[in-house]
């Protein structure tokens, strides 16, 4: 069985108290890992060595510098691309080809795409009048903000992860990361990485644990810690914000989502048949940018709810390694209790189940995991608590609509505002509705195709901030303003 210890100061160490916790597999709930949990002697010593590997070795790099040990670490990622896919395989259990062709390229992207970024970001300067006619110039600069607190997600966990620390890192940062204690070994791996390709000791820590009286706290309640980004739900970015006040440190979040897709009858009917699919059911519906409210237009609706469910009888269970398998369980036990509880609500609530609605049949070596059934459900009204709640699992419910701007008005009734996902053949109105959609992305006849310069974040209570390209320099540097009298 392995063992996974916190990464402090370029050491693979035990916690100080040496507590520890059994890392489940969702697959079939084996124990497949003993993982170290932190407290506050851990996150203390964490955070001293990300604050020295600031103020020394790390600090005197030069931009150049950092952009070089970015791409090597973006190509020791892609040179241990199998044992990457298999830790996030371990972690998550969900099939191979999502790790190969999505999150685990995308993760090593990460690095690349922001060392590009600070290496071609332009600076202002303004030549400014002053009373004696000799003026003066005034120009700025960027420097790191400090120690920044990365707090990932289990969803995709690497993925999500490299998505602030390669940022922070291209800024001249030095991070503590805090994985989800439910995908503990992409982070771990890279700590290796990190030490392979030189990186300073101290620039890159991971600390193990739990939220609540573990490394989570302790790590959001540092006085040493600058800022902090979190992706997750939106109690627990309540929480950190709570305690990011302790200072007035600054705070970029990406949290939940209520996301809703809409189908137009003109649309091209099988490609948002897939696309509804995939944005549904893909990651066993564990995706923060995922549709769990779609409208389809009257015409077409009967058609639809029928196409999207022979979509869904094509799942196939099985291991992450299975080729047949083109499904995976959630996370853990405690998730699908969450998933299968709003599953018997819907039904209470009068919903029509088109198909799934529990747990699945699965062979005997699969029965102890977290398996749900991808469920589509219909007959709903918009104050239904599935249509208002965060479900995060793999499901759907269908409303037909008949006016656009009837459906822009149920699109965007929720507290909620990260992202959708709209089809239709109608270019005009295809921009005339993105528009007026409360969001912070809108997909237009495609879903999840990400060009990371642009800006990405959630409205409301999906998030603060913006990252991606540029905008994730706003929260990872300060800017500083020099004025020189001429």
């Amino acid at each position: 069985m392995k063992q996974i210890n916190h990464f402090i100061n370029g050491e693979f160490v035990l916690s100080a108290d040496n507590k520890q916790f059994g890392k489940r597999s969702p697959v079939d709930h084996r124990i497949i890992a003993q993982i170290s949990e932190a407290g506050k002697v851990d996150v203390d010593l964490a955070v001293k060595a990300a604050r020295t590997a600031l103020k020394g070795e790390w600090g005197q790099f030069t931009m150049e510098q950092r952009v070089d040990i970015l791409y090597g670490v973006a190509d020791e990622i892609t040179r241990r691309f199998d044992d990457f896919v298999e830790a996030e395989m371990a972690d998550t259990g969900q099939p191979k080809a999502v790790m190969t062709h999505a999150f685990i390229p995308r993760g090593a992207a990460n690095f690349k795409i922001f060392a590009d970024v600070i290496k071609n970001v332009p600076s202002e300067s303004f030549q400014t009048t002053t009373p004696d006619g000799l003026g003066a110039l005034n120009y700025s600069i960027r420097v790191p903000k400090g120690v920044i607190g990365v707090i990932s997600p289990w969803n995709a966990p690497f993925l999500l992860m490299t998505w602030k620390v390669g940022p922070a890192l291209a800024c001249g940062n030095t991070v503590v990361v805090k994985p989800s204690e439910e995908t503990p070994l992409t982070a771990t791996l890279l700590g290796e990485v990190m030490n392979t390709v030189g990186v300073p000791k101290g620039v890159f820590n991971v600390v193990h644990g739990f939220g609540p009286d573990s490394a989570g706290e302790f790590l959001t309640h540092h006085s040493n810690v600058d800022a902090i980004t979190f992706t997750g739900e939106t109690c627990t970015g309540t929480a950190i914000m709570k305690a990011a006040s302790e200072g007035m440190r600054d705070v970029s979040f990406e949290l939940g989502g209520k996301n809703a897709g809409i189908v137009f009858a003109d649309s091209d009917f099988d490609k948002a048949v897939d696309g509804i699919y995939r944005s549904s059911f893909l990651n066993s519906g564990q995706v923060c940018l995922g549709t769990e409210r779609v409208y389809v237009e009257r015409p077409i609706f009967e058609k639809f709810v029928a196409a999207l469910k022979k979509k869904v009888e094509q799942v196939r269970y099985g291991r992450p390694d299975d080729k047949e398998a083109n499904y995976g369980p959630l996370i853990s036990h405690e998730h699908q209790a969450k998933v299968l509880s709003y599953y018997e609500k819907a039904v209470e609530e009068g919903a029509t189940v088109v198909i799934g609605g529990g747990v699945p049949t699965v062979p005997d070596e699969l029965k102890h995991g977290a398996w749900v059934e991808p469920t589509i459900w219909t007959g709903l009204g918009e104050n239904a608590t599935i249509m208002k709640e965060e479900i995060f699992g793999p499901c759907c419910h269908i409303t037909p609509f008949d006016e656009e701007q009837q459906v822009i008005n149920w699109a965007n009734d929720t507290k909620y505002g990260l992202s959708t996902t709209i089809w239709t053949g109608d270019l005009s109105r295809a921009h005339r509705v993105a528009a007026k959609i409360e969001v912070g992305i809108s997909w237009i006849n495609s879903w999840f195709l990400r060009d990371l310069r642009t800006a990405f974040g959630g409205s409301k209570q999906s998030g603060i901030g913006r990252e991606g390209g540029v905008h994730s320099l706003e929260f990872y540097t300060e800017t500083r303003n020099i004025c020189v009298k001429l």
